[in-house]
């Protein structure tokens, strides 16, 4: 069985995957990429946040993703019934990037992937990893071909970046129950035929049909746009028909969307993930680290997957460039505190969101401009900001700013 030598393996060639090769092939460092699929391949998690620009930027990947021309997210748009309310990253309390974009991830990633490889850096597709073995902290990953062969890769360090395939939560048993609520997504594509001009056909959506269920609208710059509801998993399965039957019964419940999505054919049989949320029992271990989805994973609803996925992979990446280099690492501290706590203000955030208190903000007729500013920053991506209140104090000013609108409207 043919043995290849490299200083890191990364496994999936994703957004996380790309940046953790992209940083660790400009310090030099040997970095070799494998990836189950056969790119350009379709996958969710197709809004992104401002804080993520930071990433692309520092790597040296910003300037390629630049010339796709993908669709400029601005902020974001909440509607509930005839009530909306609208994000502006320009007007968020941190500093930083104001706007990111809305992208068919198949395209994305494969821009990715291509400037990767006219690096010089292997990325090498249609490989699935089937076993690791760990001598110490080295490591030697048995990989299978399309055709059924074996190879192995023996690195210094493994960079899990597999997302929604978790490849070494699965062979290493790290997976753990989520706190989450337990909902599912079943999503498509369609040619938006009927899109609006201007603002209102660019501008992503999240339609909330009931408090534990919504419909998101993502436009996208070649005239297609993603579609997809999330809700409870035995709500989603309450719905007769197939996948497609289920999508079209739930567009009825949209009234702001319905019509411009009405009698238009979906793109692919719509898919759904079931149970949403993933978490582990560990972020790292002696010779591997796990960046992005393969990880944790919330929810959709504030799009929060792919910048978790560069934040923790350009984080881990430095870590392991240093520890390469014969420095003392605290992965404890450096890494695995560091990202739960930007998690743990995600996931109050989307807590929050399903008890309806975060809603009551949103949805609030008298608005405080200041707490608006600081809660974009934390939808913007900026989650680590402890100068913000609704971050060093997200726990409790959720409920607390939530309380104090619902006492002002039972006065009123």
């Amino acid at each position: 069985m043919k043995n290849q030598q490299v200083d890191v393996l990364i496994i999936g060639a994703g957004p996380s995957g790309a940046v953790s090769a992209a940083y660790l092939h400009k310090q030099g460092f040997q970095v070799k990429v494998v990836e189950k699929s056969k790119f350009p391949r379709f996958v969710i998690g197709e809004s992104l946040l401002p804080r993520c620009m930071h990433h692309f930027e520092e790597v040296g990947l910003i300037d390629a993703l630049m010339e796709q021309n993908f669709e400029k997210k601005r902020g974001a748009r909440f509607m509930r019934g005839d009530k909306v309310c609208n994000f502006d990253f320009s007007k968020k309390y941190t500093e930083g990037w104001d706007w990111t974009w809305q992208v068919p991830r198949a395209d994305f990633d494969k821009t990715l992937t291509d400037t990767l490889t006219a690096w010089g850096i292997d990325v090498a597709f249609e490989l699935e990893v089937v076993a690791v073995a760990f001598d110490g902290s080295d490591s030697t990953t048995t990989i299978k071909d399309a055709d059924g062969q074996l190879s192995a890769v023996s690195a210094k360090y493994i960079v899990d970046s597999s997302g929604h395939g978790r490849v070494l939560p699965r062979l290493l048993d790290l997976d753990a129950p989520s706190e989450m609520p337990k909902h599912a997504s079943i999503f498509t594509h369609v040619k938006d035929v009927k899109r609006p001009t201007g603002q209102e056909g660019t501008i992503i959506t999240f339609d909330i049909v009931s408090r534990e269920t919504w419909l998101w609208v993502i436009p996208f710059s070649n005239g297609y746009t993603s579609i997809g509801f999330v809700g409870p998993t035995e709500y989603l399965e309450s719905f007769e028909g197939d996948n497609t039957q289920k999508l079209q019964k739930m567009l009825s419940l949209s009234h702001y969307y319905f019509d411009r999505f009405d009698k238009i054919d979906y793109e692919f049989e719509p898919r759904i993930i079931k149970n949403i949320a993933k978490s582990v029992k560990k972020l790292y271990g002696d010779g591997f680290v796990l960046t992005g989805n393969s990880a944790e994973f919330l929810d959709p609803v504030f799009s929060s997957g792919v910048t978790f996925a560069t934040e923790s992979s350009l984080v881990a990446a430095k870590l392991i460039a240093r520890e390469l280099k014969g420095e003392k690492v605290d992965w404890e501290n450096e890494y695995a505190s560091y990202m739960k706590r930007g998690v743990n203000v995600f996931s109050t955030y989307v807590k929050e969101w399903y008890t309806g208190n975060l809603q009551t903000i949103f949805f609030d007729s008298n608005e405080n401009p200041v707490i608006k500013a600081q809660i974009c920053a934390v939808l913007a991506g900026y989650v680590w900001d402890l100068s913000n209140p609704f971050v060093k104090n997200h726990h409790r000013l959720v409920k607390t700013v939530a309380r104090i609108a619902e006492m002002e409207k039972e006065v009123d």
